[in-house]
């Protein structure tokens, strides 16, 4: 609570908590955010309670990656149980968020209408909805159209002010993945998260209470905002902080790993 409370001063940039997602949105004070952007499990992955309650390492990564990522919990739901669940966070993230802030949830096309009815049953005004193309590095089958896009369900907290500080937004976004920016099994393109993050208010607070690998919170440091995260996964947790900690001066997680040195820590060694 106290490390929260700084951020919330602007006394720190960020932190990321250990913990549920909905448990921990229940210790945050009210109003204190200014932007709700998340990329919550979509317990998507295929038509049937079987097919959700696949490893998420079957459902969610191509055949032939040969790249080892931790599992992830919480995405065995069913499509009740999802909307529900949706509902009950992001009441709470109504709740936490200052008056005209906006919120900004990833899904796929098979939790596209639950997702937008769980925005409005958490008390949002729903705003749209932006597509990413993530490209054609996808799963392809003959006769039919790629799955090649996600979506973000975007609204507000109530009526949502013009003068923010934020101009004109695009209405869609093409952004590739790249596997040496990517370090979880779902994880998002710090660029096309740096793309998101843009409505926010100019140094404002964004919330994002399932952080995973924290490229919502690496797209925020980068770019002037502050962050609050959540992680439940212990490994995710590990890797969204070293992560930011690794932004924080000026490197990315890889380098930070291998032991280089930024041009802020030299500046630290010759004061």
């Amino acid at each position: 609570a106290r490390v929260i409370s700084r951020v919330l001063a602007g006394e720190a940039r960020w932190h990321v908590e250990r913990a549920e997602a909905l448990a921990f949105l229940r210790t945050l004070p009210d109003a204190c955010v200014d932007a709700v952007i998340t990329d919550p499990p979509y317990s998507s992955g295929g038509a049937f309670r079987g097919d959700r309650m696949a490893a998420t390492s079957l459902k969610y990564v191509n055949t032939g990656t040969k790249v080892d990522r931790p599992e992830f919990s919480g995405d065995n739901r069913d499509q009740h149980a999802f909307g529900y669940w949706c509902a009950l966070w992001l009441a709470e993230c109504a709740r936490i968020a200052k008056p005209g802030a906006p919120t900004c949830v990833f899904t796929d096309w098979r939790q596209l209408p639950v997702t937008a009815d769980a925005i409005q049953a958490g008390g949002w005004t729903w705003r749209g909805i932006v597509p990413w193309d993530k490209g054609e590095g996808t799963r392809p089958q003959k006769g039919r159209f790629r799955s090649q896009a996600e979506f973000i369900v975007w609204g507000s907290n109530g009526a949502m002010p013009l003068e923010r500080g934020v101009g004109v937004l695009p209405g869609a976004f093409t952004v590739p993945v790249l596997q040496e920016d990517k370090h979880h099994i779902t994880g998002k393109p710090t660029d096309l998260m740096r793309r998101i993050v843009a409505i926010c208010a100019p140094g404002g607070v964004v919330l994002d209470p399932f952080a995973g690998s924290a490229s919502t919170g690496a797209a925020c440091l980068r770019d002037g905002y502050r962050f609050i995260g959540s992680e439940m996964t212990e490994a995710y947790h590990r890797i969204a902080v070293d992560r930011l900690a690794a932004e924080e001066r000026g490197l990315s997680l890889a380098a930070a790993t291998a032991g280089q040195t930024s041009i802020f820590d030299r500046v630290k060694e010759t004061a």
